[in-house]
C-alpha cells in the first residue's frame, strides 16, 4: 500500500498500471507477482465508490460539487462519475488545477457535464446540488477548520468529507446540524484498504470487522492522520 508523497512517485517504477491508476496518474496498491512483475492500482476511487454506495445508499448523485482538485479528489470524482454522476462541478482554491482535472475528465466521461469553478462560486453552486465531497486537508488534526462557510449547506444536500481523524470533523458537525445526511471518511479509508487487501492476497476481507476495527483505532487515536 503506498501513500503521500509517493503516489506518483511509484508510477516510474511499476512493469504494468491499471488503466484507471493510469488515468488518474496515482497509484495506491502495488501487487507483486510470482515472477517479479509489478502492477499498480488506485482502490481510493473505489473505496470512495464502495463506502458511498454502503453510507448513503439511496443518495442521488445527478448534481455534486466537489471541494478539492488534489490527488484525492481525483480519485473521488472518478467514483461520482463511475456512480452516475450526470453533472460534477469541481471546486479548488487553485482554479487552474480544478480546470485541468475537469478537462482530464470530461475526456474520460464525454456524456457527462464536468466543469470547474471558484470557491466564491459556491454560495450559487450548492443550493443546486444534490450533495458536495469535501476533498481538502482541512478538517485534519493538523489542519483544523472548515474549507468553506456553513451557511452555505442546505437540509436537501447530503455531505461527505473524505478525512478521517477526526471522524467526527467540524463540517460534518455543521452538516448535521443543518438537517444534511453526511458519510465520514471512514469509508473511503476501511474500502479502499479492504480492495487493496483482495488485490494483494486474493482474499475477500471482512469489511464490517475491518471497519469496526479501524473505528475503534480512531477513537482511540492510534491512526495516523
Amino acid at each position: 500500500n503506498i501513500t503521500h508523497p509517493c503516489k506518483q512517485l511509484v508510477l516510474g517504477h511499476l512493469d504494468e498500471v491499471d488503466p484507471t491508476a493510469a488515468a488518474l496518474g496515482a497509484v495506491n496498491t502495488v501487487v507483486f507477482a510470482a515472477d517479479g512483475r509489478t502492477s499498480g492500482y488506485n482502490t481510493d476511487t473505489t473505496g470512495f465508490a464502495h463506502g458511498f454506495a454502503e453510507g448513503l445508499p439511496d443518495a442521488s448523485v445527478d448534481t455534486v460539487v466537489l471541494v478539492g482538485a488534489g490527488g484525492a479528489g481525483a480519485a473521488v470524482a472518478d467514483a461520482l462519475l463511475r456512480l452516475g454522476s450526470g453533472h460534477l462541478t469541481v471546486v479548488d482554491l487553485d482554479v487552474d488545477r480544478a480546470h485541468r482535472l475537469a478537462r482530464e475528465l470530461a475526456a474520460r466521461y464525454p456524456l457527462a457535464h464536468i466543469d470547474a469553478s471558484a470557491f466564491d462560486k459556491l454560495s450559487v453552486l450548492l443550493p443546486d446540488s444534490d450533495g458536495v465531497v469535501h476533498a481538502t486537508p482541512t478538517g485534519m488534526a493538523a489542519h483544523p477548520g472548515m474549507a468553506f462557510s456553513a451557511d452555505l449547506l442546505h437540509s436537501r444536500t447530503w455531505v461527505a468529507d473524505i478525512v478521517y481523524r477526526p471522524l467526527n470533523t467540524a463540517l460534518l458537525q455543521a452538516a448535521r446540524a443543518a438537517g444534511c445526511r453526511t458519510l465520514d471518511g471512514g469509508h473511503m479509508a476501511v474500502y479502499q484498504a479492504t480492495d487493496a487487501f483482495a488485490l494483494i492476497t486474493g482474499i475477500t476481507p471482512d469489511a464490517e470487522r475491518m471497519a469496526k476495527h479501524f473505528r475503534s483505532l480512531v477513537e482511540e487515536h492510534r491512526v495516523e492522520p
